[in-house]
C-alpha cells in the first residue's frame, strides 16, 4: 500500500512555499532546454487539428512557487511559436491528495494566461480521460518512490538497511538495488498511465535532480545522536528510510523502451550554476530538506524527535558547509519525450 506524505504546506517559516530555492534552481537550469524541446519538437497543428484547446498538466506540482513559474514559461514559449490568439490553455495541476491545494490556488497569479484547476491523485496511475493531454511537466517529482522496498526492512533480507535512511552512502549494492527495482515498478506504472493520457505526437518533460541527496547523511546521524543519548530507540531509525531514488539516463531509458509508447527525443545531464553552492548557504539547504522531508519524519518519529532532528541538523552548519563546499555540485536529469 502506498503512502504518501505532502511539503510541508501553508506559508510558514518551514513551509514548502517559502523554502523551494534547490526546486527553482532545477527548473532555471532547465528553461532553454524545455524551450528548444518545444520549438523543435511539438507541432500544434497535427495534435489540434479541429480545436484550440491546449491541454497541459503539471505532475507532482506541490503547492507553489514554482508550478506556476514552470508552467507559465510552457504556456509562453507555445503561445511565441505559434502566434495564435484564439488559442486558450487549460492546466491541471496534480499532486497526491493531500497536498495543500487550498495553499496552491489562492496563491495562483492573477495575470496568468490559463485557466486552471486542480486533480488529485497519484501520478503513478491513471488521472486523465484517454488522449486529452498535449502537454505534461514534472519537475522534482518522479524520483520520489510510491511506497519503500519491503527488502529494506527486513532483518533477513541482503537489503536491509540498519543505521541508515537511505541508500546514499550506503557500502552494500543490495540496498541501491532494492531502490532501483521500486522506482523500476513505480516508472512503468508512470509511462503506462501517461501513453493512455497523452494524445498522439503530444510532448511529456521530465526533470529530475541527480546530486544533493547525499545529505541526508547529516539527518541520519542526527538520528543517531539521539539514539546514542537515549532519547530514541535504534530500532525506529533502522525501519525508517526515506523513499526517494535519483535516477540516471539509464534507469529512465530502460522503462522507456518497456514502455514502447514514447521516442526520447533528448535526455541529458546538466550541471547548473548553483547559488547555494557559490554561498555555502547550509542553512538553506538544511531548510530546505526540512520544508520536503517533515511530514515523513513526523509520522516515523513524532513531532517532538522530528523537531529535535532536524534542529541539531542546522547546528552541523559548518561541517555541511564544508561538506557542500568539497562535494556538492548541481546536477539534474533532463528528458523530453514525444508521444508515438
Amino acid at each position: 500500500m502506498s503512502t504518501f506524505f505532502p511539503m510541508n504546506n501553508g506559508d510558514a517559516v518551514y513551509s514548502y512555499s517559502r523554502n523551494s530555492q534547490i526546486q527553482r534552481e532545477i527548473l532555471d537550469g532547465a528553461k532553454e532546454m524545455m524551450k528548444e524541446a518545444i520549438i523543435k519538437n511539438l507541432d500544434i497543428k497535427s495534435i489540434l487539428p479541429s480545436s484550440n484547446k491546449f491541454h497541459i498538466t503539471d505532475l507532482g506540482c506541490s503547492i507553489g512557487p514554482n508550478t506556476f513559474t514552470s508552467i507559465q514559461h510552457v504556456v509562453q514559449v507555445v503561445k511565441d511559436k505559434y502566434h495564435d490568439n484564439n488559442l486558450e490553455f487549460q492546466v491541471f495541476f496534480n499532486d497526491h491528495v493531500t497536498n495543500d491545494f487550498n495553499t496552491l490556488f489562492r496563491s495562483l497569479p492573477v495575470d496568468r494566461s490559463y485557466y486552471a484547476s486542480g486533480v488529485p491523485g497519484s501520478f503513478h496511475g491513471r488521472l486523465f480521460p484517454s488522449r486529452s493531454i498535449h502537454f505534461a511537466h514534472c519537475s522534482c517529482a518522479i524520483h520520489w518512490l510510491s511506497k519503500i522496498p519491503k527488502e529494506l526492512l527486513d532483518t533477513n533480507s541482503p537489503a536491509w538497511n540498519k543505521g541508515l535512511i537511505h541508500y546514499a552512502g550506503a557500502s552494500n549494492v543490495e540496498i541501491v538495488n532494492a531502490y532501483a527495482a521500486q522506482f523500476e515498478k513505480d516508472m512503468e506504472m508512470f509511462f503506462n498511465a501517461r501513453a493512455e493520457e497523452i494524445v498522439p505526437r503530444g510532448m511529456m518533460v521530465l526533470i529530475s535532480p541527480f546530486s544533493g541527496w547525499d545529505s541526508l547523511n547529516f539527518l541520519g546521524s542526527s538520528l543517531m545522536d539521539l539514539v546514542n543519548e537515549g532519547m530514541l530507540d535504534e530500532s525506529l531509525v533502522d525501519s525508517f528510510n526515506v523513499p526517494i531514488y535519483l535516477p540516471s539516463p539509464d534507469d529512465i531509458t530502460k522503462v522507456v523502451e518497456k514502455n514502447g509508447c514514447f521516442s526520447i527525443e533528448n535526455i541529458e545531464l546538466t550541471y547548473p550554476q548553483s547559488k547555494l553552492v557559490d554561498e555555502v548557504d547550509a542553512n538553506t539547504f538544511i531548510i530546505n530538506l526540512r520544508a520536503v522531508l517533515e511530514g515523513l519524519f513526523i509520522n516515523h518519529f513524532g513531532s517532538k524527535i522530528a523537531e529535535e532532528a532536524f534542529t541539531r541538523t542546522i547546528l552541523k552548519n559548518k561541517e555541511i558547509s564544508a561538506w557542500m563546499k568539497a562535494n556538492y555540485k548541481a546536477c539534474q536529469l533532463f528528458l523530453a519525450l514525444k508521444r508515438k
